[in-house]
């Protein structure tokens, strides 16, 4: 995946969902939001340290099915060619057929496994915020309920916010919770960069989120910007479907010949965190990793397919234009310019910090204990994500026994 382009960049998000208005309110002491694999971690988790499921923990899914950000995967992207899909905790996958479209072999693997533990997984529910449930005003009620326009907290009242509970307003409803665990990884915030002429392209664009199928750009000359895994598979089927594909990166592309292995895995993880740690944006993933070189990519390299043109410059109405100052004539445009951290539904509670990114402590935000934050960052691989469901079950189920000194609880924490 690529960094932004020359002049600004910008997110483009589909309609924002619409809350339920028949005022359903639902009190819970977790609410896990997503149920991708570090939302299905983090339940299965919770469940194991004793809370009952619906009673006192729900996962909320925006997804129709099972299968998280997997079920919208290209058909064409089958099981071997994939990121690596590691287990979820007790429930090997097993050995899928490696030809198997992925989006199957997940939607099958995850719905198994709320199945056999049964996890409360609602669905499909789409989170539209989530704020603070109003202080008290002096008498009772809210401020608003009492038209104390004026009245402000106390500072016991302050302090008491952050074992308050929080108000999770959905498509569905709302729950009420003293921990949200937000779990919603990155597929619905397609980053689009920003380069000059893109307004004026006359021709085709598509991002990663929307590709379905090569045939469909078939006898097409498309340009494919973007420097990671996706980008590379793009140029492989386009070619192999008859298009004539041609590759932009900023910078060269980063192939490398060393296993991924458990010691990479936590290299990785500690680059990651050092941007989180210190409230920045989580870098891309393959400026981090590299891109493994396979048979098929050298392959690809040695045939003359996998040679990227440079940076580009800016589009034309139908032409590609290079930082080297050469042009090609282009009919569409694939943007496999990755994703950012899908957390609009959070925006009211003010996580973020000047530098972009939110500041994090592991899986907790720093600004707001109330949240835990997981499939961010270094828990964005399925590895990651595993561990960090682990770690927020951990972590929810101490903010639950903090909150159990301020007020009564229901619940058997073990």
């Amino acid at each position: 995946m690529d960094g932004p382009g020359p002049e600004r960049s910008d997110v483009m998000r589909g309609a924002a969902p619409e809350e339920a208005v028949d005022g359903t309110e639902h009190r819970v002491r977790v609410v896990v939001i997503g149920a991708g694999q570090a939302g299905l971690s983090s339940a299965y988790h919770l469940q194991r340290r004793g809370l009952e499921p619906h009673r006192d923990v729900v996962v909320l899914d925006a997804n129709p099915a099972p299968g998280g950000a997997w079920l919208h995967r290209w058909p064409a992207l089958t099981f071997d060619a994939a990121h690596a899909l590691h287990d979820l905790p007790g429930f090997p996958l097993g050995t899928p057929d490696p030809k198997e479209p992925a989006s199957q072999v997940v939607n099958r693997y995850y719905g198994a496994f709320e199945r056999k533990f049964d996890l409360p997984v609602v669905r499909p529910v789409s989170v539209v915020r989530v704020e603070p449930v109003p202080a008290a005003a002096p008498d009772g009620g809210t401020p608003s309920e009492q038209g104390l326009t004026g009245w402000a907290p106390d500072d016991d009242v302050l302090r008491d916010r952050s074992v308050a509970p929080l108000r999770v307003t959905t498509t569905a409803g709302t729950w009420v919770a003293d921990v949200v665990v937000s779990a919603t990884g990155t597929w619905d915030r397609p980053y689009w960069p920003y380069y000059r002429g893109r307004d004026i392209f006359t021709g085709r664009q598509l991002h990663t989120h929307d590709y379905r199928s090569a045939a469909e750009l078939e006898g097409l000359r498309v340009l494919v910007v973007g420097g990671g895994t996706s980008a590379v598979q793009f140029m492989l089927h386009l070619h192999e479907a008859g298009a004539a594909p041609v590759w932009s990166t900023r910078r060269p592309p980063s192939f490398t010949r060393r296993p991924f292995d458990p010691e990479w895995g936590r290299e990785v993880e500690a680059e990651v965190n050092a941007r989180t740690s210190a409230g920045l944006p989580p870098a891309s993933v393959v400026s981090v990793t590299g891109l493994s070189l396979t048979q098929q990519y050298q392959a690809g390299m040695d045939a003359g397919i996998l040679v990227s043109r440079g940076p580009l410059a800016e589009l034309r109405e139908r032409t590609a234009v290079f930082a080297d100052g050469s042009e090609d004539p282009i009919d569409a445009v694939l943007w496999a310019t990755g994703f950012r951290a899908a957390l609009d539904h959070l925006a009211p509670l003010h996580l973020r910090e000047p530098g972009g990114g939110i500041l994090m402590d592991g899986v907790h935000v720093v600004k707001e204990p109330r949240v835990l934050l997981v499939g961010y960052g270094a828990s964005a691989s399925t590895l990651g994500a595993s561990r960090a469901g682990r770690a927020a079950a951990t972590a929810a189920i101490a903010g639950l026994r903090d909150s159990t000194s301020h007020r009564e609880a229901a619940g058997n924490l073990a």
